[in-house]
């Protein structure tokens, strides 16, 4: 898979096709590694905004219209949302980072077995295979993943979390903690998902079928509630004269941003897979994340005709001292963090300001909000 807009939009052009029907009717099904299946794949590079929220779900609309799309346009809109909820609650992810550097100090017993794909559970271990080797792994199958690791296994699941997220793609902080929340049954509170045989069975059409070795009666998790919502609060107008622009992991579209007029003149990259986790990222993460920065920065050049180069965060003070630098807002996530002592300038995006304060409370309140949003961020 290469990290570039160019591969991006093929993947985009190439699947348009299937975002109607064909997907509805057969996105929970898994065939396995390397055959066809009715997911698009386009998640990396979503992650990364090599292309948009808006431009996909343009497309399925142009293609299919939003009625018949509509199951397809739901899962780009789980992402926004859920980067909603966590901006609405930074500590939710704060604690989720604590407790996984406090526990992979001392991993409990049978986590070594589990990231090595050797717990016995045949479909589980070919996840995890799946899932070191390609970085990728179908979402059904993530499902299935998480609720064996929590239930079946009985590992914490902010280990299982934290072991995506170093692997994964299109890992993100928002989707990737409260999917495992979600599963575990914290996010909606008492409902969880329990990875069944039968379920199983029929979704990889009999390649796996593990009667008999799931807990498939478990009790959902009990922690405490997260913190109530809290408002998300407004960016302050940027600062007039030519600006510095710092490109990041986390939007790697400089073309569509808007700079209110300020004149750009010079870009700058940075990313921080490796923060990702105390264990860092896997070298299939860390080549992707690279080589996404570096085809956002050739098209940075391009567009606004300027020099684009790499930044080490080590020389942000020195160039801070000298330039005014914005940059796309970072979600709540590894490189917020990284960045938060530094004084950048931040650029929200109206995709982004629409759905985040939507985001408070669950998908199914969320969910009635998507035409309007259509309407007004697509047209």
């Amino acid at each position: 898979m290469q990290p570039s807009r160019a591969a991006a939009l093929e993947k985009l052009a190439a699947f348009t096709p299937l975002m109607g029907r064909a997907y509805a009717e057969g996105r929970n099904f898994d065939p396995g590694p390397g055959k066809p299946a009715h997911v698009s794949a386009l998640s990396p590079f979503i992650r990364h905004r090599l292309i948009t929220e808006q431009e996909v779900v343009a497309a399925a609309i142009a293609a299919h219209g939003a009625e018949m799309a509509d199951k397809f346009i739901q899962e780009v809109f789980w992402r926004s949302y859920w980067k909603g909820w966590l901006a609405q609650r930074p500590p939710v992810w704060e604690n989720y980072r604590a407790r996984v550097a406090d526990a992979l100090q001392d991993p409990p017993e049978g986590y070594a077995a589990a990231i090595a794909g050797r717990t016995g559970i045949a479909c589980f271990d070919a996840w995890v295979a799946d899932l070191v080797e390609t970085g990728t792994l179908h979402n059904h199958a993530r499902m299935w993943f998480a609720s064996i690791w929590i239930f079946t296994l009985r590992l914490p699941w902010f280990l299982g979390a934290d072991f995506f997220l170093r692997h994964l793609l299109d890992g993100d902080a928002a989707s990737n903690t409260l999917s495992w929340r979600w599963v575990a049954g914290l996010h909606t509170k008492g409902k969880h998902y329990v990875a069944r045989a039968e379920n199983i069975a029929r979704y990889t059409n009999g390649r796996f079928a593990p009667h008999g070795t799931l807990h498939e009666a478990p009790e959902p998790l009990q922690e405490a509630d997260p913190p109530a919502p809290r408002p998300i609060p407004p960016l302050p107008a940027l600062p007039r004269g030519p600006v510095t622009l710092l490109l990041h992991e986390d939007d790697l579209h400089p073309e569509s941003l808007d700079l209110a007029g300020q004149a750009v003149r010079r870009v700058v990259g940075l990313c921080c897979p490796a923060a990702r986790s105390p264990h860092g990222a896997s070298p299939l993460v860390q080549r992707f994340t690279e080589g996404a920065l570096e085809d956002g920065l050739t098209r940075a050049a391009r567009h606004f005709g300027v020099p684009a180069s790499r930044v080490a965060l080590q020389d942000l003070p020195e160039l801070l001292a000298r330039d005014v630098v914005v940059m796309p807002e970072a979600p709540v996530g590894w490189l917020a963090d990284t960045l938060s002592p530094y004084p950048l300038h931040p650029i929200r995006r109206a995709w982004d300001a629409a759905c985040w304060p939507l985001g408070a409370r669950g998908f199914f309140a969320f969910r009635p909000h998507i035409p309007r949003l259509c309407a007004e961020l697509i047209g």
